[in-house]
C-alpha cells in the first residue's frame, strides 16, 4: 500500500440539533474538533413527518395569488 496517500482517520464531536453529543471517527477537520449541525435526522421533514413552508420573500403568496383560480370549483 502506498504511504501518504490516505487522509487522517481521527475522533471528532458531534451535537446534534436538540444538544445531544457523541463521538465519530471521521477525516473531517482534526483530532478534537466539534461540528454542530443545523439539520440532522431528529429535525428534518423527511425524518419527521412535518412539513414547513418557508416563505422567502413572499413566494408562496405569490404562489397562491397567481394560482388561485385553478382550484376545484
Amino acid at each position: 500500500m502506498k504511504k501518504d496517500i490516505h487522509p487522517d482517520y481521527h475522533t471528532i464531536k458531534v451535537i446534534m440539533t436538540d444538544g445531544t453529543e457523541y463521538e465519530t471517527r471521521s477525516t473531517m477537520g482534526k483530532e478534537g474538533d466539534v461540528i454542530r449541525l443545523d439539520i440532522d435526522p431528529k429535525s428534518h421533514p423527511a425524518w419527521t413527518g412535518q412539513h414547513r413552508i418557508v416563505d422567502s420573500g413572499g413566494q408562496v403568496a405569490r404562489f397562491n395569488k397567481r394560482f388561485a383560480g385553478l382550484g376545484s370549483k
